[in-house]
């Protein structure tokens, strides 16, 4: 597949678009980023809530659930300063025209945006230091199939309210099993049934300060 070429279009999102370029998925009814910051969310629950980028050394690996606009990949790219991997598992990728409209709304990663961009549909993404794979389909067949191992996760999903699907004991017991010794987590949600789940998938859970106006997230170790 060339770096040029898009992703089945039959896939894409429906969305609309809020409040100065946010962009809301039609089908769970759930914004794909903060509307009140979605780099500083992304910097506050997914970097910190796994300690980057201190921890990141050549190599690291970063899997990631609900890659969305690319938000978080760039986030990552900032602050990387060493060649790290990231995969991330996506069942409704955005055409390039909905990811350059998305990207407006961040004009200092411009750059990082742009790169992502232009690797869309490669099967290996050069974003700054990092390389993004990205994998598209259902989670619940592409997450069971995949023998990786990461040192770190983003889970980064729609609410599990609006999409449960993504959240659900399985798909949880399948990132505990595909995570490093010693790997992390961090997501936005502090819902009890997600905590659970990643309890018994063997991380130990905490509960954190969330971005803004969510008075909680979630991050865990696996020991």
């Amino acid at each position: 597949m060339s770096a040029l070429s898009d992703h089945d279009p039959a896939r894409h999102p429906q969305l609309d678009w809020r409040d100065g370029g946010v962009p809301v998925s039609t089908r769970f009814d759930d914004p794909y980023f903060s509307l009140g910051g979605g780099l500083d969310e992304a910097r506050h629950v997914f970097l910190d809530g796994n300690d980057l980028p201190a921890r990141l050394r050549a190599g690291f690996h970063v899997a990631e659930l609900g890659f969305g606009t690319g938000l978080n990949c760039l986030a990552l790219a900032q602050v990387a300063a060493v060649p790290v991997v990231m995969t991330s598992f996506e069942g409704w990728p955005m055409s390039l025209p909905q990811l350059e409209q998305a990207h407006a709304a961040f004009p200092e990663l411009a750059d990082l945006s742009a790169q992502l961009r232009a690797g869309w549909g490669g099967s290996v993404i050069r974003v700054g230091q990092v390389a993004l794979r990205l994998v598209i389909g259902d989670v619940a067949q592409t997450l069971p199939a995949w023998q990786g191992q990461a040192d770190a996760w983003f889970l980064d999903g729609f609410s599990p309210a609006k999409n449960p699907g993504m959240w659900g004991p399985e798909i949880m017991a399948h990132v505990g099993r595909c995570t490093a010794p010693g790997g992390t987590f961090a997501t936005y949600t502090a819902a009890g049934a997600v905590r659970r789940a990643l309890s018994e998938a063997g991380f130990h859970v905490a509960r954190r300060p969330g971005f803004g106006r969510k008075r909680h997230m979630s991050a865990g170790i696996k020991p």
